[in-house]
């Protein structure tokens, strides 16, 4: 109920164009679309020009007294956005389906659901990794983030051979997997 009136006060909020409601749509659902349109042939440029159409839509709505919106804000901004991005990537010939016929394959409630859970699936691997201490950290991040081969991490870390480093590399990966699924089995993403 408490959702529902914030986002009512949001809506009065964008018709009237108060900075406050409109920042707060923004922050609330941009990083949803953006990750929509990259994960779709889009880019970040993309992601600005279909948010920003949307966000007219939605202003335009509202602005209207007539709009009476039956779901959450995300919900709709994505919705709106979806559809639009299809049209362009159907106007730009990247897309072969009709639009008119995609409405049932996906239902945008579900991808909201799933980009959040990955969200939060992440923030826990963050924490997990942030819990996880040195020298794991830094060689897992060696490893994975900067691509660095087995003899240069062994040589900056000071094992004897890459076999040590190697295998130094899968107990840190089997104490981060411990960390990361007790933060995941708790639900928790704030330890």
């Amino acid at each position: 109920m408490k959702q529902e009136i914030n986002e009512q006060a949001l809506l009065q909020g964008l018709a009237r164009n108060e900075t406050k409601a409109v920042e707060t749509i923004y922050r609330e659902n941009y990083n949803s679309i953006q990750a929509l349109i990259i994960n779709n042939n889009g880019s970040a440029d993309d992601a600005k020009d279909i948010f920003q159409e949307a966000m007219i839509v939605l202003y335009e709505k509202v602005r209207s007294g007539t709009f009476e919106l039956n779901c959450q804000i995300k919900t709709y901004v994505y919705s709106v956005s979806r559809r639009l991005w299809l049209k362009r990537l159907q106007q730009l010939n990247r897309y072969s389906a009709p639009v008119e016929n995609l409405e049932g394959l996906v239902p945008v409630e579900d991808e909201i659901e799933a980009h959040e859970q990955r969200n939060l699936e992440f923030d826990m691997m963050n924490k997990a990794i942030s819990s996880l201490g040195e020298p794991c950290k830094s060689l897992l991040e060696a490893y994975y983030l900067q691509k660095r081969n087995m003899q240069d991490i062994a040589a900056s870390f000071g094992y004897t051979n890459a076999d040590n480093a190697k295998n130094q590399k899968y107990k840190c990966l089997m104490r981060l997997k411990k960390i990361f699924f007790s933060h995941y089995k708790n639900g928790t993403s704030d330890e």
